[in-house]
């Protein structure tokens, strides 16, 4: 990590600059990924057929789940030696495959409250990104207990698909809010220093691949909590 008061006068003037932009770029993307997401969704929920065919087939439900997990395994993993035209590309096809999945939703739940809850997300995630942003205190202990706490969330889903608990699935929709409201805080704040420890190489196409990579985290951040509260404030058709 670069530390600032090691930096000449041009570096300086360097990072100032490109962490801004960087920044921008970060929730320009994350933004443009949530619109294709949004779109995607609601084009493909027009054909009712077609959204039931894809919620009844399992084979084909697990199928583009298993896709969109691939696609975040080897953004994540290989990001740095793709091209950031490929990275970028794999980016939109995954927010537009993800919008294929949750085109379901509108089978379930009314347009009306959809459009609320997303509001009510935006603000929250809003809110909290600021806190990330802002914030002095180190929140990397709370980080890495919320991704145990993930993990946790994770095989408790799984174990209730079997169960199907509703006293669970309640516990599980609670839990699933706190940790991505916290996870939102956290990963705001350490792109904030991932972008502060590269930025002084200015605005390049490895520094480009390092926020696309933070735009995917945010991006994920708040489509599981958008999901996790609309179990909450969505009404049923």
């Amino acid at each position: 990590m670069f530390a600032n008061n090691y930096l000449t006068q041009e570096q300086q003037i360097v990072l100032s600059r490109s962490f801004s932009v960087l920044m921008r770029n970060v929730y320009t993307w994350m933004s443009l990924g949530l619109v294709m997401t949004a779109f995607t969704a609601l084009f493909v929920s027009k054909s009712e057929a077609l959204v039931y065919s894809i919620a009844t087939t399992p084979a084909l439900m697990w199928g583009l789940f298993i896709a969109e997990l691939a696609m975040v395994i080897i953004l994540s993993a290989r990001i740095m030696r793709m091209s950031f035209l490929t990275a970028g590309l794999m980016f939109a096809a995954y927010a537009i495959l993800n919008g294929v999945t949750l085109s379901f939703i509108f089978l379930a739940y009314t347009a009306q409250s959809i459009a609320q809850t997303f509001f009510i997300t935006a603000g929250t995630f809003g809110a909290m990104s600021l806190v990330g942003f802002f914030i002095k205190k180190d929140l990397s202990t709370m980080g890495r207990m919320l991704y145990m706490l993930l993990i946790g969330l994770i095989i408790a889903t799984v174990v209730n698909i079997f169960v199907a608990s509703s006293g669970l699935a309640m516990i599980i929709n609670y839990a699933g809010v706190a940790i991505f409201v916290g996870l939102t805080a956290y990963d705001t704040q350490k792109i904030k220093h991932m972008m502060l420890s590269y930025g002084a190489a200015g605005v390049t196409d490895g520094t480009n691949k390092l926020a696309l990579l933070g735009s995917l985290t945010l991006y994920l951040d708040f489509i599981n909590l958008f999901l996790y509260l609309l179990r909450f404030f969505g009404d049923r058709k």
